[in-house]
């Protein structure tokens, strides 16, 4: 969707510094159905992050990061990493008064580099300030970018093939007993999901198709005007909350790399030799207040840096790291941790035993069930 729609766009967009602004007017205003391809993108990339944070805390939860699964991982963030550069790249396209801030804000944490930040700024505006070169530049990278995160989708696919897809339990496939096939179970599976999906980004699309931009958007970029507040977009507030929450420039950029970094060596951090949360009672107590330290970072990356959200923030960040680095490792050594079910078909045909005596209707196709140890005996 994202790539169909973009090649739409490109049709009627104009990179140019003078002309991007009125162009992508052109577009809501002129083109045929322009609003709706526009809204569908712009909102499409929303729904694509929101699908991709529900994948990466659901792994998180059921410990899909962990042998011998750590290629998939590491794939898996260098597609977030190419998606999150699409999407700044993208955000600066309509050369709004946000867009261009935002470019001019988040490029020059370049400079914070010692010794050659100042030349790679240089080199990435393409002159002195965010002008017309930057804008061809990310304009020609936003193009580029959608086809080769679709390459490393496959690279993902295929590691996943290779390595066999982590389960709810975080146990080892042993028989045939503990598969099911792909079709009927995940087919309709997905579809739901899907349905789920689509129905949400049809409501933001149709009905709130600026709730998660900037309506300072909608005017034309101006060097001379500096914004009140320059925000991200929403899926970028909780690395910006990092990045603020360090008074010193280098100090925050930093803080903001390691916070990404620190992700890709998670699989040697958590110790613990179980994987998913079920059996972990302490873990999964701790998952849910990490999932709340990102939400509040997220809130107060959205709210200017004065009052109690500089101090919000600060605890917050420390608590990400303290997370992976203090929390993770100790619990393997320390977690009691619950016993693992010897197999798959064992666990769920105990819980659907468990389910029968406490009063749910028997499934049929149980070897358990009655109907098929009747037709068993006859």
């Amino acid at each position: 969707t994202q790539i169909i729609t973009g090649i739409v766009l490109a049709m009627h967009y104009v990179a140019h510094a003078d002309l991007a602004f009125a162009s992508v007017e052109h577009i809501m205003r002129d083109v045929n159905y322009g609003w709706l391809i526009r809204y569908i993108h712009s909102n499409g990339a929303s729904m694509f992050f929101l699908a991709v944070y529900i994948h990466i805390f659901r792994s998180l939860f059921y410990g899909s990061y962990k042998s011998p699964r750590e290629v998939i991982w590491i794939i898996g963030l260098m597609i977030y990493l190419l998606m999150m550069a699409a999407a700044f790249m993208g955000y600066v396209l309509p050369w709004g008064q946000m867009s261009f801030w935002a470019a001019t804000v988040i490029t020059n944490l370049v400079s914070a580099i010692p010794w050659i930040g100042e030349v790679l700024v240089t080199w990435l505006w393409g002159g002195f300030s965010v002008d017309n070169p930057t804008l061809n530049r990310f304009f020609s990278l936003h193009y580029l970018l959608p086809f080769l995160l679709c390459g490393v989708v496959f690279l993902h696919l295929w590691a996943l093939h290779h390595r066999k897809s982590n389960n709810p339990l975080g146990i080892d496939i042993k028989s045939a007993k503990d598969t099911i096939t792909f079709s009927p179970y995940y087919t309709i599976k997905d579809m739901v999901g899907l349905g789920v999906m689509l129905f949400v980004l049809a409501i933001f699309v149709f009905y709130l198709p600026n709730y998660l931009g900037e309506s300072i958007n909608y005017i034309k970029a101006d060097p001379l005007v500096t914004p009140p507040h320059i925000v991200p977009e929403w899926y970028f507030l909780p690395y910006y909350a990092i990045l603020r929450a360090v008074p010193d420039k280098l100090g925050g950029v930093i803080a903001m790399v390691a916070s990404i970094a620190i992700l890709f060596v998670l699989p040697w951090l958590d110790t613990s030799k179980v994987r998913s949360a079920r059996f972990r009672p302490l873990y999964k107590q701790f998952f849910w207040i990490f999932l709340a330290d990102c939400l509040v970072l997220g809130w107060v990356g959205a709210n200017p840096p004065e009052g109690d959200f500089i101090w919000i923030g600060q605890i917050c960040s420390i608590y990400y790291f303290a997370h992976f680095l203090i929390i993770l490792p100790l619990l393997g050594k320390f977690e009691r941790t619950k016993p693992l079910p010897e197999s798959i078909h064992q666990a769920v045909l105990a819980k659907s035993n468990k389910d029968n005596q406490s009063g749910a209707p028997p499934d049929p196709t149980s070897s358990e069930s009655p109907t098929i140890q009747k037709a068993g005996k006859s």
